[in-house]
């Protein structure tokens, strides 16, 4: 696996566990989030240089409605995470290290999403939402 992450921090969470949902990855899923750790992850938190928080990583499709995700979302295919840094103004620094070091050509990502939570608690750059497609990177940065 990767040198900083690993498939049971990708796969964890506090909802499947709560509620007693198997959020086991099939295999096509756990290879894309070996790829996803060993081509993304890893390289960001060496640029980072600092640990970095897997909030989310892979939800299987029980979980994925159970959290209010989206109904395509790529974190059911294996191919996304969010994480933090441990603060909206860490995050905010992060992703603009993130844009910057895409700009350079040092990593590629599908998606990079600035999110911002909802209702009262909604603060930008509340966490990261970061996403690779092997082959197929959009390199997509958005803010919600």
């Amino acid at each position: 696996m990767a040198k900083h992450f690993t498939i049971p921090e990708l796969v964890a969470s506090d909802t499947a566990r709560a509620r007693g949902i198997d959020n086991t990855p099939p295999p096509a899923a756990r290879a894309k989030l070996a790829t996803l750790a060993n081509r993304l992850l890893d390289p960001v938190r060496e640029m980072w240089g600092a640990p970095l928080v897997v909030n989310s990583g892979f939800r299987c499709p029980v979980l994925n409605r159970a959290v209010g995700g989206a109904v395509g979302s790529q974190h059911m295919a294996g191919e996304a995470a969010d994480i933090t840094a441990g603060s909206p103004a860490k995050n905010r620094r992060l992703f603009d290290m993130i844009v910057a070091a895409a700009g350079r050509g040092e990593i590629a990502f599908d998606q990079l999403i600035d999110e911002s939570g909802s209702g009262a608690r909604k603060t930008p750059y509340s966490w990261l939402h970061i996403s690779y497609r092997a082959g197929a990177n959009r390199g997509q940065i958005l803010h919600l």
